[in-house]
């Protein structure tokens, strides 16, 4: 039978078998076309014919009414081959935005981007987490708001994708649910994420930070046109994320990667080579004079940080040369057994303790080559992170774009027009709002004054 006899088939089959059937196909085959539309798989209605096995007539019908919906519009005039030229079809990647955020230990981080999963603005500042969480959820509202002042469009929040500072379980929902903040003190039984809904209007997908920075370098950094690749993100704490086959490694419970805890030598990575452990051992160099360099930046600031120590080491400062090549050759043992079991073609190290420089870099590097099979390291690349803190946010991005088009979920919504008509982000919301309409009311922190 050819494609046009199944084409025609089908429709005679949803024609006798009532309204529902005729809808369930229409989400199908949108679903598929939208799909290849988006991705840049198929971008002229030929193309789509060929990609998706529909016929001429459900293709024009289907796109008819994908415009009509503001996802896609036509395009500029393609090449012609052999008759008229094409007219190319494309996704409108500013039909809505998505709001993305990211906490660390001590900085906050929030951006805006497109559908595509491109930021369109991002910023970055300190946070204190000390404080608790009311202030810091009060500033990403004022933030979000900011940038949607700037750069919001008629459609409104599509999706908000926040990056936590720790591990963050995977449930059975996690798709539009997840757990909330609970990494600190203050921090527990807050509920975070039902907060950021309700503020942003829309649902919230949450994973680790390391998850999102993995994410952003595989679809925008160093990874892009590879499959298989370790990220390790190098700070306060040291965690990796996985990318196998071109999907995201969680793990059982969403905590796969926390390499920082792996003892060498009775301790544990993050205390030799996490962020304050080297800024602890270079302030004591310092006390001691036993680096010219650090002892010079003691006196003149009263402290020492991991960025003066990778300064040092690129002035010629010996004991910063040391300290940094010990450290990364502790990160490199770590990471050659993960290099022999998953056969990554690259690594990317990123964070604050592998932008020192190129010293712990080749450290590393001499550390897994030395302990990896040959097999392994014919063709593996180790380099540095070049996204700096527009990783994360990248990252956060794509998971919510991931979310929003998954070809199950796309089909609860894609013929509204908008996932905020889906009835799972609507009940996400609902569900939000009465969590917090039975949340108890937390005391003020010391020295605050109830108005």
């Amino acid at each position: 039978m050819s494609r046009g006899d199944r084409t025609n088939g089908e429709t005679a089959a949803e024609q006798s078998s009532g309204r529902s059937r005729i809808s369930t196909s229409s989400q199908n085959s949108l679903t598929v076309l939208l799909n290849l539309v988006r991705t840049g798989a198929a971008t002229t209605r030929f193309e789509l014919e060929r990609q998706s096995e529909l016929g001429r007539a459900i293709v024009a019908d289907r796109l008819s009414t994908l415009i009509r919906l503001g996802l896609v519009e036509e395009g500029e005039l393609g090449q012609a081959v052999g008759g008229r030229a094409p007219r190319h079809v494309r996704f409108r990647t500013g039909a809505g935005v998505i709001l993305v955020a990211m906490l660390d230990h001590s900085s906050l981080a929030v951006g805006v981007s497109d559908l595509a999963g491109r930021l369109l603005a991002e910023h970055h500042e300190a946070v204190e987490l000390a404080a608790g969480p009311e202030p810091v959820v009060e500033r990403l509202s004022t933030l979000f708001n900011w940038m949607l002042e700037e750069h919001g469009t008629d459609a409104g929040v599509w999706g908000v994708g926040f990056a936590a500072p720790g591990p963050v379980l995977k449930r059975d929902d996690h798709r539009l649910f997840a757990p909330v903040l609970s990494a600190f003190q203050n921090w527990d039984s807050f509920p975070f994420v039902e907060e950021l809904a309700l503020r942003a209007d829309a649902p919230v997908w949450v994973r680790s930070g390391v998850q999102t920075m993995t994410m952003g370098e595989f679809k925008s950094g160093s990874g892009i046109g590879s499959d298989d690749m370790i990220f390790v993100k190098l700070g306060r704490s040291i965690g990796a994320g996985v990318i196998s086959r071109g999907a995201l490694h969680q793990g059982a419970h969403g905590a796969a990667g926390m390499i920082g805890f792996t003892s060498i030598d009775g301790e544990i990575l993050e205390a030799i080579a996490g962020s304050e452990a080297i800024a602890r051992e270079a302030h004591q160099a310092a006390a001691a004079g036993r680096s010219p360099y650090l002892a010079g930046v003691l006196a003149r600031t009263g402290e020492v940080t991991v960025t003066d120590t990778g300064h040092g080491a690129q002035l010629g400062d010996g004991f910063c040369i040391e300290l940094l090549a010990r450290s990364g050759r502790a990160v490199g043992e770590v990471l050659a057994p993960l290099a022999n079991l998953l056969n990554p073609s690259l690594i990317v190290l990123g964070g604050s303790v592998a932008q020192t420089g190129d010293i712990l870099l080749a450290a590393v590097r001499e550390a897994v080559y030395r302990q990896s099979h040959p097999l392994v390291t014919r063709d593996l690349r180790i380099v540095r992170s070049q996204m700096s803190g527009s990783a994360g946010l990248v990252g956060a991005a794509q998971v919510v774009v991931e979310a929003l088009f998954e070809p199950k979920f796309l089909q609860g919504w894609i013929m509204s027009g908008s996932p905020r008509e889906h009835p799972e982000s609507k009940d996400f919301l609902a569900r939000a709002a009465l969590a917090l309409k039975s949340q108890p009311l937390r005391p003020k922190p010391p020295g605050q004054v109830v108005a």
